[in-house]
């Protein structure tokens, strides 16, 4: 059948795209998988559903007050000047015209599912104004379009640190999202005249000029233009980006000191290597092109076996030098910032771990996901999602992080940038709060896939789906389920053809044994996590299937090599990985103070943090005594202790409660055997 919808893409009717999923890998040889269309998951009840809707009631109203205050933000404000609408000069970063398309996006997902037609109106408003700004040749750049108006030079792509394709990027993926919500072409229209605007751009730029483009998100943007539009200039464009990279003098810092083909290990700004990623992922799908996936399999590997944090973070350092030390002039040292460390070099207070590079993780690993159809993608999905994107939220949707380190301490001798707590509004780079928002509000996307013989299922939660297959027949169904509080989810069957479909159903890595019963009957026990159980059968309205997971609280060591944290432990129950933070310990006691028994127990308990509901782990730890460190470098062992219970929280609920110290990991003591 996919065979089929290849042949007859470039046939179909734009209008015929509308109700695609929202990375939309149907026609897509090379996918395994495709998503399930944008508007055909529902939350229910859950951890999800809450979720949500703090993102419909405050993330998305706020956002886009933030984005339309000018006093706030420029960014808006920005295409009216462009437009030519209002006076004034560009204000802001230059990739604020990317924070305002990630707005619209989250605007679009969220009315995906709501169809609150003030939404609509929010989105016809802004779409006009961003049509007037664009040139009649495409371009669209709100800073270089306003200067361009004083100076009457027209440089583009001039800028090392230009964010222009960048910004074209967000602006293709929202528009592909915004048309397959509401069938309207309005931005869809701007989005193809920026992609033909690169086309002749690049048929023409120079080599340094074509490699002016970081954090290149419109290698994800044109290829999703190419599966909404069917142009093959697109696919044409996406591939020669990819085989540019390197052909110039490049940078470690853009992941272009070398040819993609070449690369060995990830040592760049994260945000900027996660979205290479992800688009090259998007490019095989459409083209086979076996040495891009094995480049992507081996940086896989050295990031996930390496490089990422526990909690699905991504990006280390701060600032640093590269790990091949030096450029092509060897006198001269390359530096890296919001970057991937060195293998192994994953450091807590300092930790930075952009949330926009969390969500890289998120993007290339669906991907990923969608080319295998393998579980520990999935895993990956599934794990940053509940820790290192939740994280960059608060429990009320207002304020946002941009990083997210893994300890906390007022003591720290270091001020670091992005540092303060939540903010609503970060003076910086606001990038993170939109990119955050449109994740959540499209969190509902990533439940399910569909291959050719049936339906995965990739996360748990109260939800329901109504789709249709790869051979036109409908399916429905229901997750009923507390999950990841809890580790039992019922599926109820409430549509499914006339003939069998399997049903695969995804065991997280993280759990040790499951069981699986069809209508009270077990089927499977003692499954093993990290893969899809396959469940192959006729279903009928009203079948009822029941996972059961085992999901302990566990102890997470690292590998020796993590200097920072050797004899130390983290605590992860289900996909959730906890902390301690200060606001939950008694006066006098300090998060430094506490230590974990290696045969210690943890109960989950119910908690409200800043409104939210969580499922907190309380157990008896050590205290450490007398642990005065006051105008001390070293002193002889502390082995005084004494036992008291800790309550721990989900990483992600950290700081919602004023400034705090925390901590994910640890010190352990080993307990005899």
């Amino acid at each position: 059948m996919k065979k089929l919808i290849v042949g007859m893409m470039l046939a179909l009717p734009v209008t015929t795209m509308a109700q695609n999923s929202l990375v939309n890998t149907q026609a897509s040889r090379y996918a395994k998988l495709t998503g399930v269309g944008v508007n055909e998951v529902q939350w229910t009840k859950g951890f999800w559903a809450e979720r949500f809707a703090v993102c419909r009631d405050s993330m998305v109203p706020l956002l886009w007050k933030t984005y339309n205050d000018a006093s706030l933000s420029h960014s808006f404000k920005n295409f009216e000047i462009a437009a030519g609408l209002d006076t004034g000069r560009f204000k802001g970063p230059s990739f604020h015209d990317g924070d305002f398309y990630k707005t619209l996006e989250a605007v679009a997902s969220m009315y995906a599912l709501t169809k609150d037609q003030k939404l609509d109106r929010w989105m016809d408003d802004a779409i006009s104004v961003i049509g007037k700004a664009q040139k009649q040749d495409g371009y669209i750049y709100t800073k270089s379009i306003i200067e361009q108006r004083k100076t009457g030079a027209a440089k583009m792509f001039d800028d090392k640190l230009s964010f222009e394709a960048y910004n074209f990027g967000h602006l293709m993926t929202a528009a592909c999202v915004h048309y397959r919500v509401t069938g309207k072409k309005t931005l869809l229209d701007i989005a193809r005249k920026a992609t033909d605007f690169l086309i002749g751009f690049y048929d023409s730029a120079s080599p340094e000029q074509a490699r002016n483009a970081i954090c290149p998100s419109h290698y994800m943007g044109i290829i999703e233009m190419y599966r909404t539009l069917g142009d093959q200039r697109y696919l044409q464009l996406a591939r020669k980006l990819i085989d540019i990279r390197g052909k110039t003098e490049g940078t470690d810092d853009n992941s272009d000191r070398a040819p993609f083909r070449d690369m060995k290990r990830v040592v760049g700004h994260a945000v900027r290597a996660n979205y290479l990623f992800a688009g090259v992922a998007d490019v095989y799908a459409e083209t086979g092109d076996t040495s891009l996936l094995n480049t992507l399999d081996r940086l896989w590997d050295n990031v996930i076996n390496t490089k990422m944090y526990v909690t699905g973070g991504c990006g280390a350092l701060y600032d640093g030098v590269s790990v091949d030390g030096t450029s092509y002039k060897p006198d001269t040292v390359q530096k890296v910032h919001q970057a991937y460390g060195r293998d192994f070099q994953l450091p807590n207070h300092s930790a930075h771990n952009e949330t926009c590079a969390n969500i890289g993780n998120v993007l290339w690993n669906w991907r990923m996901l969608q080319l295998t159809g393998e579980a520990k993608y999935a895993d990956i999905v599934e794990l940053t999602l509940y820790n290192s994107v939740l994280s960059g939220v608060s429990m009320d949707g207002a304020k946002f992080f941009y990083t997210n380190p893994l300890s906390a301490s007022a003591n720290y001798p270091y001020h670091l940038r992005w540092e303060g707590g939540r903010q609503r509004y970060i003076k910086l780079s606001n990038c993170c709060p939109p990119n955050t928002v449109r994740t959540v509000a499209e969190v509902n996307n990533y439940l399910y896939g569909i291959s050719e013989d049936g339906l995965y299922i990739h996360l748990y939660g109260g939800s329901k789906l109504s789709t249709e297959l790869h051979n036109g027949a409908r399916f429905a169904l229901e997750q009923q389920t507390d999950y990841p509080w809890n580790g039992a989810v019922a599926i109820l069957i409430n549509e499914a053809p006339s003939s069998a479909v399997p049903v695969y159903l995804r065991i997280p890595g993280w759990c040790n044994k499951a069981s699986i019963k069809i209508n009270g009957k077990l089927v499977a026990a003692n499954i093993k996590g990290g893969q899809y159980q396959k469940l192959a059968q006729t279903w009928k309205k009203g079948d009822r299937i029941e996972l059961v997971m085992d999901m302990l609280a566990t102890l997470i060591e690292s590998n020796p090599l993590v200097e920072e944290t050797n004899n130390q432990v983290a605590v992860k129950r289900g996909p959730v990985v906890y902390c301690l933070e200060s606001a939950d310990l008694p006066a006098g006691i300090a998060v430094s103070d506490i230590i974990i028994p290696s045969n210690g127990r943890f109960k989950p308990v119910n908690k409200h943090i800043s409104g939210g509901r969580v499922n907190a782990l309380e157990g008896q730890v050590l205290q450490l005594n007398n642990n005065n460190w006051n105008n001390k470098l070293y002193r002889t062992l502390n082995t005084s202790t004494k036992p008291v219970t800790v309550q721990l929280i989900p990483y992600y609920a950290w700081a919602n409660r004023g400034q705090t110290d925390m901590r994910v990991w640890l010190p352990v003591v080993r307990a005899n055997p």
